[in-house]
C-alpha cells in the first residue's frame, strides 16, 4: 500500500491542521509494530475529515500521535501554524486545550467516581477559565447544547447514564475548553444503530454551532459518508486514497477502497451482495509488504506492485490514489466526461513491468 507523497496536501485556504511524513511505530517482542508509516493529510476549518479502514490499519494511532499521545516517531504535525512535536510538556498541554478527543468508550472514559456534571467541569479548573459562577454556566449551557440535564448530571455518575448518554457527556466534555479541532476516535462504534444516529446529528449541529473542525476516525463507511467532507483510506499504516465524500463513494478507484465500498450492507433483497475477490488477510504490521502493502490480497497485483511503492497522484479533480492499476481510469484532459472510457484493471490487462 502506498500513501508517499504530498500532491493531496493543500496550499490554498485555511489549513488548521497539517501532518506530514507521520511515522509511529512501537518496539515489541520480536521486533517493531510499524503502526503508521509516513502518511500526510491536511485538515482546513470548518472541515471533517475522516479516516477509515480495517481494524489494525492505524486509523486510532494516528489520532493520538496528532495529540502526541505518545509523541510520533517522527514526521511533523503542525496545528494552527504550531509544530506540536517541538513542543515542551507544558506547551503540549495548552495546545490541547485546542485540540480535543472523544473516545470509543464512553462509560470507560469516564471517571466512574465524579459525577458527570463535575467530569466536565474539571477542565475549566484546571485551567482557571472564568470564575466559579461562569465555569458553573458554562458547563450548564455545554450539557443542555448536548441533551443532558444539568441538574441530573450534578448527582448523577456514568454508570446511572446509557451508552448514547455518556457519549454525549464526553462530546459536552470535549466542548467545554472550545476547542478549535475534535479528534473523534470511533465515536458511535459501541453505541445501537438508532443511537448512532443521534450522536451523528449532535456532532453536526454542534460543528455548525461552535465553528468546530472534525477528523472523523471510524471503520464504518456509511457512518463516514454521511458525516465527512473528505475522506482519507488507510490500509496497513499507509493511506491509499483522499477525495471528497460524494466522488470516494461513487467512483472509489484504488481496489482495496473498491472493496471496502461494495461490502457497504444495503437494505435491498434484490441487490447484488457479492463483493470483488480479496485474497487472505493482512499481513503484520512488524514485517510490511515491500512495494504496496496491499499487493498481497490485491486481484490486480502485478510485479510492479512487489517492487514499487506507488505515490498519490490525482487520478482526478481532488481525488488523489495511490496505485499502479487503479480500478478506474478517467477521461483525459479534453474527452467529454460522459465518454465510456472507465474500466476495470486486472491481473491480465495490466502490464507487466
Amino acid at each position: 500500500m502506498a500513501g508517499t507523497g504530498h500532491a493531496h496536501l493543500r496550499d490554498d485556504g485555511d489549513v488548521v491542521l497539517r501532518v506530514t511524513d507521520l511515522v509511529q511505530e512501537f518496539d515489541v517482542d520480536g521486533g517493531t509494530v510499524k503502526a503508521v508509516s509516513g502518511i500526510s493529510f491536511d485538515v482546513l476549518r470548518g472541515e471533517t475529515l475522516g479516516i477509515v479502514g480495517e481494524s489494525g490499519c492505524g486509523k486510532s494511532t494516528t489520532g493520538r500521535a496528532v495529540m502526541q499521545l505518545p509523541k510520533p516517531t517522527s514526521g511533523s504535525v503542525r496545528f494552527e501554524g504550531r509544530e506540536l512535536t517541538e513542543l515542551s510538556g507544558s506547551d503540549v498541554r495548552e495546545a490541547r486545550t485546542r485540540v480535543q478527543m472523544i473516545f470509543q468508550d464512553p462509560v470507560s472514559s469516564l471517571n466512574p467516581r465524579r459525577t458527570v456534571r463535575d467530569s466536565v467541569l474539571e477542565p475549566l479548573a484546571i485551567w482557571k477559565r472564568g470564575s466559579s459562577d461562569e465555569r458553573g454556566r458554562i458547563v450548564d449551557d455545554i450539557l443542555e447544547s448536548v441533551g443532558i440535564d444539568p441538574e441530573r448530571a450534578a448527582e448523577s455518575r456514568p454508570h446511572q447514564f446509557s451508552g448514547g448518554q455518556c457519549q454525549r457527556i464526553s462530546v459536552a466534555r470535549a466542548l467545554v475548553l472550545d476547542p478549535t479541532l475534535i479528534i473523534c476516535d470511533e465515536p458511535v462504534s459501541a453505541l445501537d444503530v438508532s443511537v448512532q444516529a443521534q450522536v451523528l446529528n449532535l456532532l453536526e449541529d454542534l460543528k455548525e454551532r461552535y465553528g468546530l473542525t472534525l477528523v472523523f476516525i471510524a471503520h464504518d463507511l456509511a457512518v463516514v459518508k454521511n458525516i465527512s467532507d473528505r475522506v482519507a483510506v488507510m490500509y496497513l499504516g499507509k493511506l491509499c486514497e483522499v477525495a471528497t465524500s460524494d466522488d470516494l463513494y461513487a467512483a472509489p478507484m484504488h481496489p482495496y477502497t473498491n472493496l471496502l465500498v461494495q461490502s457497504i450492507p444495503e437494505p435491498d433483497p434484490t441487490a447484488d451482495h457479492s463483493i470483488g475477490e480479496i485474497i487472505g488477510e493482512p499481513p503484520s504490521p512488524i514485517d510490511p509488504p515491500a512495494g504496496c502493502r496491499f499487493h498481497p490480497r490485491c486481484p490486480n497485483a502485478t510485479a510492479e506492485c512487489e517492487r514499487t511503492e506507488p505515490e498519490l497522484r490525482e487520478l482526478a479533480p481532488d481525488h488523489f490514489v495511490a496505485c499502479h492499476h487503479p480500478v478506474q481510469v478517467v477521461p483525459p484532459s479534453g474527452v467529454p466526461a460522459d465518454t465510456e472510457v472507465a474500466v476495470v484493471a486486472s491481473p491480465q490487462s495490466a502490464p507487466e513491468t
